[in-house]
């Protein structure tokens, strides 16, 4: 559909409570690590740690939360993984102010929260896909996608301001507030939620051990899940675990100032404002299978631009050249990948299926920048930043190559 059709009043609702604890987020962008270093003075071990095991450890404790989802409506999930992030958050500013705060609190706070936006995304993935017509989805995905982009923009700059004023548990603050706001938001949504289906016992389902892995089964064992499933991890890992080593390398070595590194990565993302705004327009036009793999291949060529770096205005150019053509690609085949996977996704098997993605997302992030910081090691930044523009390039032959049928609700138990 095209980019202003109207979804209703309750998705509105839902757009609003999402932009809302967008914008938080974005606020808080790097709150946490910059907590660590200026007020508990910890160095970049440690640093790393916070990062690298809040992720880590919040995905593994979010696997039980699949299963333990599909059996709830979803809207109150997520009103519940709203209050508890502002609670972890709250219990931050609070631990700071009165002097108490330590790094294994910064860290406990860090593992919720990361569990808690993925049974958010889960739910909320799930619930998208009840609310909103199967024709609508590209749309819906692609308002969502470019509110993400613009808080990106945004976010950071203002946070940064907030910091500067305030002092650096500001934009905490700022964030908790913001789940206040979505949670508020997703409680004025009027549409009634049904109850999720239950066995035929007439019970509800209960999670058990094989329910953990069944979102895992579910996308290994479809023919078009399981290719987009390794193709968005590699990618997404890909990406990420080059963005520490550039910014060492342009910080470092190559000398551009904060201001100039910053800049380089803020101005690009109006790029996937622009690519999310149009991916409904074109899956009209070109269909949505074709469009994916179009988008999907062309942001996978772009990366290797950055292993040529280099001092002055053209570097920096240079760097946001290629940022934003990866970030407009990006753009596009988010929100179309989105649908497209809820499409391909039982509703009764929603909430499992995409907590097992973030989880595996999440997890493969923190294995490959890992990695790859030690690849930089022993090759140095530029050298291992190429080498993972170069596994990028064979991304593509894993995208689906055949078209998608969409997946029924399974029939009534008799």
């Amino acid at each position: 559909m095209a980019g202003g059709a109207s979804l209703g009043r309750d998705f509105g609702r839902l757009w609003a409570a999402y932009a809302a604890s967008a914008v938080g987020t974005r606020l808080a962008f790097d709150a946490f690590p910059l907590i660590a270093i200026t007020v508990l003075h910890r160095g970049a071990a440690e640093v790393s740690a916070l990062a690298a095991l809040g992720a880590a450890v919040g995905a593994a404790a979010a696997i039980p939360l699949g299963p333990w989802m599909e059996a709830r409506r979803k809207r109150p999930v997520m009103v519940a993984a709203d209050l508890v992030r502002c609670t972890a958050l709250l219990s931050v500013a609070a631990a700071y102010a009165l002097g108490l705060l330590g790094f294994p609190h910064l860290l406990a706070a860090a593992v919720v929260v990361a569990a808690s936006d993925i049974a958010f995304g889960a739910a909320s993935g799930a619930f998208l896909k009840w609310l909103v017509r199967p024709g609508d989805l590209v749309t819906a995905q692609g308002r969502l996608e470019s509110t993400n982009w613009t808080a990106t923009v945004l976010g950071p700059p203002l946070g940064g301001g907030l910091i500067a004023l305030l002092g650096p548990v500001a934009t905490v603050m700022a964030d908790a507030v913001s789940y206040v706001l979505s949670a508020a938001g997703l409680r004025s949504i009027r549409a009634e939620e049904p109850r999720p289906r239950k066995h035929p016992a007439g019970r509800p389902s209960r999670p058990d051990a094989g329910d953990l892995l069944a979102g895992w089964r579910h996308i290994l064992a479809h023919p078009v899940l399981r290719p987009l499933f390794f193709h968005t991890v590699l990618v997404n890992g890909l990406i990420m675990a080059v963005a520490p080593l550039l910014a060492v390398l342009m910080l470092g070595p190559l000398g551009f100032p904060p201001w100039q590194y910053g800049l380089a990565f803020a101005v690009p993302c109006l790029g996937g404002l622009l690519g999310a705004r149009l991916a409904g327009r074109l899956v009209t036009r070109f269909g949505r299978h074709r469009v994916l793999r179009t988008a999907g291949t062309l942001r996978a060529l772009w990366s290797i631009g950055l292993a040529f770096v280099h001092p002055g205005v053209t570097g920096l150019l240079l760097v946001m050249a290629v940022e934003c053509a990866l970030i407009t690609c990006t753009g596009v085949f988010n929100p179309v990948f989105a649908a497209q996977r809820l499409t391909l996704t039982a509703p009764d098997r929603v909430a499992r299926v995409l907590t097992a993605w973030s989880v595996t997302g999440k997890i493969s992030i923190a294995a490959l920048t890992a990695l790859w910081g030690l690849l930089a090691v022993v090759t140095g930044p530029r050298t291992a930043i190429a080498l993972a523009g170069v596994l990028l390039l064979a991304t593509p032959l894993l995208l689906p190559r055949r078209e998608a049928r969409e997946e029924t609700e399974p029939a009534p138990a008799p």
